[in-house]
């Protein structure tokens, strides 16, 4: 089957100081992205359109599901690592404020994170996936970490965050029924060129 990641678009930052998990929405620039993202893929067929629960991702699939007349398919264990996090900074903007905070979190190493559940919850997850849709074409819109995860699971790597996926980046892989897995292209971001 064929498989394809999507990254959500450019979520506003949200800092709660109320114990709330943040789950911001996607910002003016990434309901934008989440556009030109469904434009780009007008012409390729999907059978099945799953989704984090988590606004930004959910939000970002609203676009593809409604040219499509899919319905999108909740999914708990493709949610991103910082679900129950209080405050959503993106990654890039971390990587500004607190290098050496974005350095452990992308090595796994912050005790906010319990990145073997999380490792766990993403692998499990897109195998029962790959498993109940063979022979499809299955779109999954998702987080920056997830994709790193099952990159890497893909792969053979060990797992942790290796790469900054863009906003709506779009990543292939192939699923054989034997249990053979591979990638196809990484961090596809032609959309967002202009």
């Amino acid at each position: 089957m064929d498989l394809v990641l999507i990254r959500h678009g450019l979520p506003e930052k949200i800092v709660n100081d109320d114990g709330m998990p943040a789950d911001p929405p996607l910002s003016e620039q990434g309901r934008d992205q989440a556009r030109r993202l469904t434009q780009w893929l007008a012409d390729e067929p999907f059978d099945r359109l799953y989704s984090s629960p988590m606004r930004r991702a959910f939000q970002t699939a609203e676009a593809l599901a409604s040219a499509r007349g899919l319905d999108i398919e909740l999914c708990d264990g493709v949610a991103e690592y910082d679900q129950h996090a209080e405050h959503y900074i993106p990654v890039e903007e971390l990587k500004e404020l607190d290098y050496e905070r974005w350095q452990r979190v992308m090595r796994g190493e912050t005790d906010e994170i319990d990145f073997p559940r999380f490792i766990e919850a993403v692998t499990t997850s897109i195998e029962e996936i790959i498993a109940r849709n063979a022979g499809r074409r299955v779109a999954i819109a998702c987080h920056g970490g997830v994709i790193n995860v099952w990159t890497a699971h893909v792969i053979g790597f060990e797992p942790r965050l290796f790469f900054n996926p863009d906003y709506t980046s779009i990543h292939r892989y192939r699923a054989a029924c034997s249990g053979e897995r591979s990638v196809i292209t990484l961090n596809e971001h032609f959309h967002l060129l202009g």
